[in-house]
């Protein structure tokens, strides 16, 4: 098999090349003007091996694969604990769903969702002593051993004046007694966790942990429980991609968790840990070209879960 770098480098190639890059993110204007041509691969192994291509180190922020990071928080703090506020099934619905909220009575389907992230904010709130974006950041700079890890004011700021579908589905959770915090607690400090940037490189290596059952080759131990960490890795796998999770898995085989911005954390158990990043996304809200590397790299690599 070739080198892993020339892979990754002829793969950052061949997307490049494709003629639909998809359509950038108007959900936050600074994300709608962003460069369609961007893609960066990154890729780190269980020995450690890095090899990157593209604009793999340019930060961006990583919007709902924060919520990796946070549930990892959470599970470590409070266990199985977890699952009695939040659940760990596909919902069947858009990720910011109200009436799915509603249906289930303030009771999240998963805490890759909106409503289930907020309520995994609202968890964390109760450990953190300030700002809990600063305990997702704090892990963040523990794992990929990068200060530059920060939270993107520009974009926190836009975020919170257009939360406005985050507040209801908050005050539905709220309403059922599932949010122990005020409403505007959690909706500001989900919006700082979501607004945390960094590159693709950083991202890869802070993905480490969850290819070897919640320990770090540099960072230690993550998650001393290894079966938080595979039932984290499940659900990126089930839940990771909106509603495309199974025309995900079907192409690639991976777990993995986007965002809107578009970026992509995923996972090759036991063999390495990927990040890529192309802002332009597909109908379901998944980076299009970064998709499509991966669906190469667990082709030419054999990593895909499913042999």
């Amino acid at each position: 098999m070739p080198e892993l770098q020339d892979i990754v480098a002829q793969i950052v190639e061949e997307v490049r090349a494709e003629k639909d890059h998809g359509t950038a993110s108007d959900a936050l204007p600074q994300l709608a003007g962003a460069d369609l041509d961007k893609v960066g691969l990154a890729v780190v192994t269980a020995d450690c091996e890095v090899a990157v291509a593209g604009d793999a180190d340019e930060p961006f922020s990583l919007q709902s694969i924060s919520k990796v990071f946070s549930l990892t928080l959470a599970l470590e703090a409070y266990g199985e604990d977890v699952w009695k506020r939040v659940g760990r099934e596909p919902s069947g619905d858009p990720f910011n769903s109200i009436i799915d909220l509603e249906r289930h009575e303030g009771f999240p389907r998963n805490p890759f969702i909106n409503a289930g992230a907020l309520v995994v904010v609202d968890l964390l709130l109760d450990r953190a002593e300030g700002d809990e974006a600063d305990l997702v950041r704090s892990l963040l700079v523990r794992l990929a051993g990068d200060e530059n890890v920060r939270i993107d004011e520009e974009i926190a700021s836009s975020d919170a004046s257009s939360s406005y579908t985050n507040q209801a589905l908050a005050n539905f959770a709220k309403s059922f007694g599932n949010l122990n915090h005020s409403v505007d607690s959690v909706i500001e400090a989900y919006t700082r966790q979501c607004s945390l940037s960094l590159s693709s490189r950083d991202l890869a290596k802070a993905g480490r942990f969850l290819m070897n059952n919640g320990a770090d080759p540099e960072a230690g131990t993550i998650l001393a429980d290894g079966h938080s960490a595979r039932q984290i890795a499940s659900l990126m796998m089930t839940c990771g991609q909106y509603d495309g999770s199974g025309e995900f898995a079907a192409r690639v085989g991976l777990p993995a968790k986007s965002g809107i911005a578009g970026g992509i954390l995923a996972v090759a158990p036991r063999m390495a840990s990927i990040a890529v990043w192309s802002p332009g996304l597909d109908k379901n809200g998944n980076s299009m070209l970064g998709t499509l590397a991966l669906a190469k790299l667990s082709q030419r690599t054999g990593w895909s879960v499913f042999g």
